[in-house]
């Protein structure tokens, strides 16, 4: 489950151009993880974003709908 997600819009992405999406998990624990992510289009970064997700328990509204 997502439990924050935090994008910084740095300039436009182009339209017809081929997008490169990086991740990585720089923190992660029993029940939750930390990515960072950038896409990139012709070069450049077009954004950036750190999102922190959660391992729910069953009895958690969320834990079925997955």
């Amino acid at each position: 489950m997502t439990a924050e997600f935090h994008v910084k819009l740095k300039r436009p992405t182009p339209l017809g151009e081929i997008l490169h999406l990086r991740a990585r998990v720089v923190e992660s624990e029993a029940d939750r993880a930390v990515v960072e992510a950038s896409l990139e289009a012709a070069g450049k970064v077009t954004s950036t974003c750190r999102g922190v997700f959660v391992a729910v328990k069953e009895g958690h509204p969320a834990f079925h709908r997955w």
